[in-house]
């Protein structure tokens, strides 16, 4: 696989790291009119735990009359723990004190300016419920509920690509129920055309109403009801969430204050700048060449672990943060490790191309061993740990990964393939004491 390298092979990957770069940073936003929608969030679209940014402190209470069994009281706290997990909010808490109240804390959402705690509690505490059922049709009971969708998901209509829907599929239950109830409703508007009828409901708001033209067997279909992207991905996940047992209330909510506040962030962000520029220069000066292209693949290292953050909205705490620096110094640790064993096979009198294969394939082993260590103890912290645990193991998983693809194999396409130029083939690019 890196025996043959053509020479432009590292400047593709030089390109390509800096493509990751930049989409990591800006993300993609798309602008339609005064409306902008994010489709890939960057960098700055963040969602920063409590501990950073602060949060929302609400208190969510069972509405009057409502069965409050600790059953139910359990059901409706694993809905609102599965519709943060959807959301990927794991820096959280989440219990239920002795009052059957359910308290939440969570970090506010990123992009959110105005810092408005009935915006978190609106898309936690609305009940979800999604009915089909029509009037003419078992005297209008229901056909089926949100317990008969296996899965939904947001989309776009297939006759109008600007317009967002929410598409589902019934699981064997639902199907069943649904192919009866459609096949009846067909029949009727055969025989009349202003009958065969169907309502969508969700939480007691009938939000379609539409003609069964056709008998649905497969336990597929859309909603439709003037979504945007936003709403309609928000009624997916609630809808693969699950329906709350009952109707929650709010008590009172308040806003909690960051342990550690924006400017400790900005003043983080700069400290990691600052040691990541004398990180880069000790490698260019002390390992020279390979140093560059470490520096480059450390670049690419940091902005796809970001993006693993960034795009599904993984919350970064402060465990987090960690994760990523700790990640970012096995990656430096790997490419010491790379360039000192080239350095060794140079004394001994290789060729320049002899001492890259065989210091990348001999300090293979000792890397994969410390990082995949490292790799299954990330894995064992993100599925098992507690909410700001999980923040590390997603963050250091992820750095691994990163670390293998770019400390491993994108350092060596470089290095391969400029090394085949005859400037660069020197042996004072690779070792101060070159041995002549």
């Amino acid at each position: 696989m890196f025996k043959n390298v053509g020479k432009p092979v590292g400047f593709v990957v030089i390109i390509l790291i800096a493509a990751l770069a930049c989409f990591t940073y800006f993300g993609i936003h798309v602008q339609s009119g005064d409306t902008t929608t994010t489709v890939v969030p960057g960098v700055r679209d963040i969602r920063l735990g409590i501990d950073i940014n602060g949060g929302v402190d609400v208190t969510f209470t069972p509405a009057a009359g409502a069965n409050k069994t600790a059953e139910n009281m359990q059901k409706a706290k694993n809905m609102i723990a599965t519709r943060l997990d959807n959301l990927n909010i794991t820096d959280r808490e989440l219990y239920i004190d002795s009052k059957q109240n359910i308290i939440v804390r969570i970090p506010w959402q990123s992009g959110d300016k105005n810092h408005d705690p009935e915006t978190v509690i609106k898309e936690l505490g609305s009940m979800a419920q999604l009915v089909f059922k029509s009037d003419e049709y078992n005297n209008g009971a229901d056909i089926v509920t949100g317990s008969d969708v296996k899965n939904a998901s947001a989309g776009t209509s297939s006759s109008n690509a600007s317009e967002y829907v929410v598409n589902f599929q019934l699981n064997s239950t639902g199907i069943s129920k649904f192919d009866t109830a459609t096949k009846a409703l067909y029949e009727a508007y055969q025989k009349d055309s202003s009958k065969g009828w169907l309502d969508i409901y969700m939480d007691n708001k009938r939000i379609e109403h539409a003609q069964v033209y056709a008998e649905i067997s497969n336990g597929q279909g859309q909603i439709s009801g003037g979504f945007t992207a936003a709403t309609a991905q928000a009624l997916a996940d609630k809808i693969n969430a699950g329906s709350l047992p009952f109707s929650l209330t709010t008590n009172n909510y308040s806003s909690i204050s960051p342990t550690l506040g924006k400017t400790a962030l900005n003043t983080m962000v700069w400290a990691g700048m600052v040691a990541f520029i004398l990180i880069c220069l000790f490698m260019v000066i002390y390992y020279r060449l390979p140093g560059l292209f470490a520096c480059i693949a450390l670049v690419g290292h940091l902005a796809g672990t970001l993006l693993a953050i960034s795009w599904p909205q993984f919350t970064l705490t402060l465990p987090g943060i960690a994760g990523v620096i700790l990640s970012i110094g096995m990656g430096v640790d790997c490419n010491i490790i790379t360039f000192e064993r080239i350095k060794e096979e140079l004394r001994l009198g290789k060729t320049i191309d002899g001492a890259i294969d065989a210091g990348f394939e001999k300090s293979f082993t000792a890397i994969f061993d410390g990082n995949i260590t490292v790799l299954i103890v990330g894995i064992i912290l993100w599925s098992m740990g507690s909410a700001t645990v999980k923040s590390f193991g997603y963050t250091l998983v992820w750095g691994v990964v990163f670390n293998f693809v770019m400390g491993i194999i994108a350092s060596r396409l470089m290095l391969k393939s400029v090394s085949r130029f005859p400037a660069f083939r020197k042996h004072g690019l690779y070792e101060r004491r070159a041995a002549l």
